[in-house]
């Protein structure tokens, strides 16, 4: 009697498909009722009185932004399968990815300051130019560099970061609109931001198809065709404000504002644990999930996390507007709480499939309920975005990482505690000093 050996690839069940999709249209349209018969009624997306001035400019940036966002998640759709197809090593893809990191955290930090300073709108135009010049490169170069690749998409990754997000802020206030509807654009942004990423998975291997070797630049076609889209768009259709304010002016408010205020601290230290978490995630999740040696499509499971965080983010307007109306302090801390319980169970090394593909999907609903909280908190806070991006050094293992992850995020909550307690203070705004 033969011995049969299973080699099934582990796929996840469809109807998790379903269970998002029908989810997300379901948290969408009730909410309209559910604020309707709510005591703490606000504006929100559906209500007519929103001016249309207003709508045209939301419509507009979120076009824009997901159009940024499909540029963005084209070019990590293969990662280190295109680096070796250029015969890039793995000693060197660490070494790359290093030196991307390093410019995004040391350049980075400064374009922020730099974009208050000549305007969002010309910094996203700068974006749209650096993935154009990236995308040409690619195209015509049989051997581009990829040391200036990553350096140039670390920088974009960075100016994404803030920029969008800043500059919508920015119109906002210049046209007087109230809070709760740049409330709406913040979810809005991690909802068609988590799908432009999906479209960007499934435009770029439509684009390679059966013959990667051959077709490998196709995305980087793509690529030239959006940033040309936005760059026109940018160009003729939309336009930032005109900075006044010298750098001496800046620094006196910045100084005042930013570095005396403890909640600012607290703000940016649960910003900075995200992101660190969120890049520990998507280092790791490929290792984690095939550790056991069981075959997967992992192409079928970024639909599913992704899938996840936009969930996540439709019950943002549920917990701020809806009938609890819970103060946006309170949510972030279970929300940090519970990633990082997420991320301790996985730290632990547990190694069932359906376990760990259901603690992710509840890591990234988590995320997308946390993205447009702190974005809003961001508008109440003087607070400009701090972006920082980590490494690991690779004789650390993949679960002293994730321990590290989740002892941030844990911290984090311990920051929102504290900075709901201080939030009963007044606040001042530093723009407008």
């Amino acid at each position: 009697m033969g011995v049969v050996i299973d080699s099934s690839i582990w796929e996840p069940n469809p109807a998790l498909f379903i269970f998002i999709f029908i989810s997300c249209l379901f948290s969408i349209f009730l909410f309209p009722y559910a604020s309707n018969n709510s005591s703490n009624k606000t504006s929100t997306l559906f209500d007519h009185g929103i001016p249309s001035s207003f709508l045209r400019f939301q419509r507009k940036f979120l076009f824009l932004y997901s159009l940024a966002s499909a540029m963005e998640g084209l070019w990590s759709v293969f990662g280190e399968f295109e680096l070796a197809y250029y015969g890039v090593s793995r000693e060197q893809m660490v070494l790359y990815l290093c030196v991307g990191s390093a410019a995004a955290l040391f350049v980075g930090t400064f374009l922020g300051v730099l974009s208050d300073l000549i305007g969002q709108a010309k910094f996203c135009l700068i974006f749209c130019i650096l993935h154009l010049f990236v995308g040409i490169w690619k195209r015509v170069t049989s051997h581009p560099s990829v040391l200036v690749a990553s350096t140039c998409l670390s920088l974009t990754s960075s100016i994404f970061s803030f920029s969008f997000e800043t500059w919508m802020v920015v119109q906002h206030e210049k046209q007087g609109h109230r809070q709760d509807s740049m409330s709406d654009t913040f979810w809005l942004m991690t909802f068609f931001e988590s799908a432009s990423f999906i479209g960007s998975q499934v435009l770029a291997n439509w684009l390679v198809g059966d013959n990667l070797e051959k077709n490998i630049v196709s995305p980087s076609t793509a690529a030239i065709f959006l940033a040309m889209i936005c760059i026109i768009c940018f160009t003729r259709g939309l336009t930032g404000t005109i900075q006044t304010t010298s750098f001496t002016e800046y620094r006196m408010s910045f100084n005042a504002y930013i570095f005396g205020d403890k909640r600012i601290w607290l703000l940016a230290w649960a910003q900075a644990c995200l992101h660190f978490s969120i890049a520990v995630f998507w280092i790791l999740w490929a290792p984690t999930l095939v550790a056991d040696g069981r075959e997967l499509h992992l192409g079928l499971i970024y639909p599913c996390l992704l899938g996840a965080r936009m969930l996540g983010s439709t019950v943002f307007p549920w917990l701020i507007s809806g009938p609890s109306s819970l103060r946006t302090e309170d949510f972030l801390v279970y929300s940090f709480i519970i990633m990082g319980l997420v991320l301790s169970i996985v730290a632990y090394d547990y190694q069932e499939i359906g376990v760990l593909v259901t603690l992710f999907c509840l890591f990234h609903a988590c995320v997308g309920l946390i993205l447009p909280s702190l974005a809003k908190l961001r508008t109440i806070y003087p607070l400009k975005e701090y972006h920082i991006e980590g490494g690991y050094y690779r004789n650390i293992g993949n679960a002293a990482v994730m321990a590290f992850a989740a002892l941030g995020l844990l911290s984090s909550a311990g920051s929102m505690h504290v900075l709901k307690r201080l939030g009963k203070q007044p606040y001042q705004n530093w723009h407008k000093s």
